[in-house]
């Protein structure tokens, strides 16, 4: 869209001023701002224009603009300023991100020990995707001629970032034909799109000779594998000692050893909904290891493309009740605090699913 200068300064006036105030903008807001180099009438005028092309909007009748859509797209690909971050700002927002991501994981780690505690079974909390995940979209903060961040938001809504170190200097305009490359070529692809003939068609396109658009791929790569990989977390294997049936060392250490490998967990008796308890007793269970044990388990939402299940082993003597109430209620809080929706008071009534013979023993 081609604009006058004229009108790419309101623009960018009505932008900034309303990031600033959330309030609407009127044209003598705008004048003060461009300190009267214009004047009111001609900004009105402007302003109409602009709103007639669909880069502003007027709320109400009487009251200022505001930036549409459209026109933050304007603001954002032209007539934003851009500014650099210092190494020290970049190295503590890497930090602090990361430092989100292992919260997120820790959160899960204290879930499976809560539940060990309280049921006094060796307990385990998993994380999976529910479908492909890939890179929605590209950014680069620009930190200095060495170095920037790259940003990468994934369709399953998480954030990731890297800080890179270049061996070369590179030029803004470079970096923005990366991040405009990367855009239109790499997002929307699962990680095993990403191949060695891609990436060296994207080094011809964008004329790189440093080795750079191979690290940007190498960290999607790494992004994708990432979350469609399980994440497990194991908390209390060693209770089941404290049971009569596992007193056998060589029994005991069978389950413990099961216990370790993350496929096999994946692999136990999960529920088709979140919410819904599996009970899967004895020999029901496929796995040799756990053929004199029963598993206890519950879905849960962690929004997202993402699903969760949280659940216990232990003796086939165990007060499936009790067990099933307890997760349903852990269960309840991952939901909440993982999908985005805060920390609320359950009802302390939660009680466990009916459990018959429709659910007893059901695979």
């Amino acid at each position: 869209m081609n604009l006058s200068e004229r009108k790419k300064g309101i623009l960018s006036k009505v932008v900034e001023l309303y990031v600033k105030t959330a309030e609407p903008v009127g044209s003598k807001a705008v004048v003060e701002s461009l300190g009267s180099r214009i004047s009111s009438a001609t900004v009105r005028s402007e302003m109409v224009e602009l709103e007639s092309l669909g880069l502003l909007e007027q709320p109400h009748t009487s009251a200022g603009r505001i930036p549409s859509s459209t026109g933050y797209r304007i603001y954002v690909n032209d007539l934003m300023q851009s500014q650099n971050v210092s190494t020290d700002d970049a190295h503590e927002i890497n930090n602090t991100l990361d430092k989100r991501i292992a919260e997120k994981s820790h959160l899960l780690d204290k879930a499976s020990n809560l539940t060990s505690r309280l049921t006094t079974y060796p307990a385990y909390a998993m994380t999976s995707a529910t479908g492909i995940i890939t890179i929605a979209r590209f950014d680069f903060i620009y930190v200095d001629s060495s170095s920037f961040i790259i940003v990468a938001l994934l369709s399953n809504d998480t954030v990731k970032n890297k800080l890179v170190q270049l061996l070369k200097p590179c030029k803004p305009q470079m970096q923005a034909k990366l991040v405009a490359v990367f855009n239109a070529s790499f997002t929307g692809k699962p990680e095993e799109s990403i191949t060695p003939a891609l990436i060296t068609a994207t080094e011809r396109a964008v004329g790189d000779t440093t080795g750079i658009v191979a690290v940007i791929a190498g960290f999607a790569i790494e992004l994708l594998v990432e979350a469609k990989s399980i994440g497990a977390h194991i908390a209390g294997a060693v209770n089941l000692l404290d049971h009569p049936e596992y007193r056998d060392i060589d029994k005991a250490q069978r389950i413990i050893r099961y216990l370790s490998d993350v496929k096999e967990l994946a692999r136990l008796p999960s529920p088709d909904t979140a919410g819904e308890i599996k009970i899967t007793i004895g020999p029901e269970n496929l796995a040799d290891e756990l053929r004199d044990s029963s598993v206890v388990a519950v879905k849960y939402d962690t929004g997202g493309d993402m699903q969760g299940l949280i659940g216990v082993i232990g003796p086939i003597r165990m007060d499936y009740s009790k067990v099933a109430a307890n997760l349903s209620y852990i269960a309840q809080g991952l939901s909440l605090l993982l999908s985005g929706s805060g920390i609320l008071q359950l009802d302390t009534a939660t009680k466990s699913k009916k459990i018959g013979d429709e659910e007893v023993g059901k695979k």
